[in-house]
């Protein structure tokens, strides 16, 4: 299994995502699984918070990530959730691969809970980050 990022990317991700999602400004929608399911919310989310220096330093340090590194995170979260396991990482990291396009960071960003599924997904590989 080759992880395709830095695991020190990712944990500077995690970091990032925790400081924006944890402001009392970000507005959440009742239930956190719905929005995994519906990720309208977050247009507005986006919207609210273009001018947020949080916001936009992880939003372009995900972009700025090469597409492989961005599907990584894809999968990693994609484990973390639980959509699929840490066996199955090349079938995860293909898959995210395969669905990748310029809105992956706005996809990631749209997910409430993408610092713990971020987390879990490194730890079920035997990652873990220094916090």
């Amino acid at each position: 299994m080759v992880l395709n990022i830095n695991p020190d990317i990712v944990c500077a991700i995690i970091s990032r995502a925790k400081e924006f999602f944890a402001k009392e400004e970000v507005a959440f929608p009742n239930d956190p699984e719905d929005a995994d399911q519906n990720d309208d919310w977050y247009f507005a989310l986006f919207e609210d918070f273009k001018d947020d220096l949080t916001f936009t330093e992880l939003q372009t340090s995900i972009a700025d990530l090469e597409p492989d590194q961005q599907a990584a995170l894809v999968a990693l979260l994609w484990i973390g959730r639980g959509d699929f396991d840490a066996k199955e990482w090349d079938d995860a990291f293909n898959q995210a691969k395969e669905s990748w396009n310029k809105r992956t960071a706005d996809y990631l960003l749209s997910k409430p809970l993408l610092p713990s599924y971020l987390e879990e997904g490194l730890e079920q590989l035997g990652y873990h980050c220094d916090q």
